[in-house]
């Protein structure tokens, strides 16, 4: 456990900085580090523990984060003035670190639905909601309105029903019927309309666009049903009419949605997509590693956690390698990496577009820096699988999906791929939900907390106040976990979030 006297936090003996659990002024005397402070340094962000010549590298968790851009004094503060990306190589030494894992005799349990039938027979939903998914843009207001009209006092008759929700996006058209992102769309499209969480899904199109309902159907294997309906507005003639159709659809479909009864299923039925958005210089420390500690608890009661956000793992990808169960996996994380590279070269952009402002003013300087302390989240389990973007999610145990770094796009991808909750650790603060699967919010620092708890469900800032061990918020995160997968609503929940946060990865031209 952290202690409260001292004025820095060191994670390596080997690193060349310490991390200021306060604000520092210049001549503050550092006990534990036997140097003097230089100038002004924020809560969260990097003191020099030894004179850095210009060009060697600097690091943090004992890993190079990046390189001094000039030389750096002892006791000053390192960042965006002194401190910059560079090229070096990583050693991804596939599987070295992979292990046994030691499951538990006796698996948790969670109150679960059980789904008896559709495309979603057998799997266990943390949620019971109606789903209204629009296959374009320009049937997105329709299948917004057929939703508005389920008020919860219309539900109020369907106790079990958590909610009717219209998932909609702003693509489906202008675009290559056979092209990448007309798969991904309908991968997408098809993992909701499976998605253990819904009861029944409505999906609703205009007709004349490039994704055809039947299109969709045929790729997901999907089969029309009392529980699974389509339609189209050019066929039911126009907007007010088609808003109509799909509420008496939606009306028939809720009595069987409400005939569900919560029983104890093992852990082994949650999947948790892990996020991390407006991270900051704690991130790394606090809430991410205790998520990191839950998810290793989830893994030895056969759960399964996805990590994602690729841009945002680049210059820590080795650490997950050498995880990997085998070289294939390891090598299935490694050609994403290239993708990402030259997908950005190709966009004029860099894999250093990272971190925001926001990142920056809590204290991380580089994507390596950012990224090293990210795949905290993926705890200490074997990598057992890589997944590209909303694919069906099947093994169990820890696996990555290649997502963007955007928290909506990738969040949308995990579920898709059977995530039925996502966890989501934030050091600037977020405002953020997921519909259908819940979203937890872990606060990385107290300040936060104090200022945001209204939407922030656990505050991991106790670690860094010494207050809490990582391990200790971790088994308390995992109880969390397994009593919101068992009903308990999340503040996201509370506040409405989780329509609008639906937004489908694009790739490709608009045409």
């Amino acid at each position: 456990m952290l202690t409260r006297s001292s004025l820095t936090i060191r994670l390596h003996p080997a690193d060349d900085v310490v991390i200021a659990r306060q604000q520092l002024v210049g001549g503050t005397t550092l006990i534990d580090e036997n140097l003097t402070v230089t100038g002004l340094v924020p809560p969260g962000h990097k003191v020099a523990t030894r004179a850095i010549a210009a060009k060697e590298p600097v690091r943090r968790y004992n890993q190079i984060i990046g390189f001094a851009s000039r030389d750096i004094r002892p006791g000053e503060h390192v960042h965006l003035h002194n401190l910059a990306m560079g090229a070096f190589d990583r050693d991804y030494a596939f599987g070295v670190d992979a292990k046994t894992t030691e499951y538990v005799a006796q698996p948790a349990t969670f109150q679960g639905i059980v789904r008896r039938g559709g495309p979603s027979a057998g799997k266990a939903a943390t949620r019971n909601y109606l789903g209204i998914l629009s296959t374009v843009n320009c049937s997105a207001t329709v299948a917004r309105g057929i939703a508005a009209h389920f008020t919860r006092e219309r539900l109020a008759a369907f106790p079990n029903v958590d909610g009717v929700v219209a998932l909609t996006h702003g693509s489906g058209c202008g675009m290559d019927t056979n092209g990448e992102a007309m798969q991904i769309l309908r991968r997408t499209l098809g993992g909701y309309a499976k998605h253990a969480n819904f009861a029944g899904v409505l999906i609703v199109g205009l007709g004349c666009e490039a994704n055809q309902i039947g299109a969709l159907l045929g790729a997901e294997q999907l089969e029309e049903g009392p529980l699974l309906r389509t339609f189209s507005i050019q066929d039911t003639g126009g907007t007010a009419k088609t808003i109509r159709h799909g509420i008496a659809m939606i009306d028939e479909m809720l009595p069987h949605a409400n005939d569900v009864v919560r029983v104890p299923v093992p852990a082994s039925h949650l999947t948790v997509g892990l996020q991390c958005g407006g991270s900051d210089g704690y991130s790394g420390i606090t809430a991410n590693p205790a998520l990191g500690a839950a998810v290793d608890l989830l893994v030895r009661h056969g759960g399964t956690a996805i990590l994602s956000e690729t841009p945002e793992i680049y210059g820590a990808e080795h650490l997950l390698t050498r995880r990997a169960t085998s070289r294939e996996v390891g090598e299935k994380l490694i050609a994403r990496i290239r993708w990402w590279e030259d997908y950005t070269a190709r966009e004029r952009g860099e894999m250093n577009n990272n971190p925001s402002p926001g990142n920056k003013a809590g204290g991380l300087t580089t994507i390596l820096e950012k990224s090293l302390g990210a795949v905290a989240k993926g705890g200490t389990t074997n990598l057992v699988d890589v997944y590209e973007y909303a694919q069906p999610v099947t093994a169990k145990g820890f696996v990555y999906m290649d997502t963007p770094g955007y928290d909506p796009v990738s969040a949308t991808g995990q579920v898709a791929g059977g995530a039925n909750m996502i966890v989501f650790t934030t050091g600037r603060g977020s405002a953020y939900g997921c519909a259908p699967a819940p979203s937890l919010k872990l606060a990385t620092n107290t300040t936060l907390w104090t200022r945001q708890e209204e939407d922030i469900d656990l505050n991991c800032g106790e670690i860094v106040d010494g207050d809490a061990t990582v391990a200790e918020v971790g088994q308390r995160l995992f109880e969390m976990m397994l009593a919101t997968a068992s009903g308990t609503k999340t503040k996201s929940e509370i506040h409405g979030y989780g329509q609008n946060e639906f937004v489908p990865w694009y790739v490709g031209a608009v045409m």
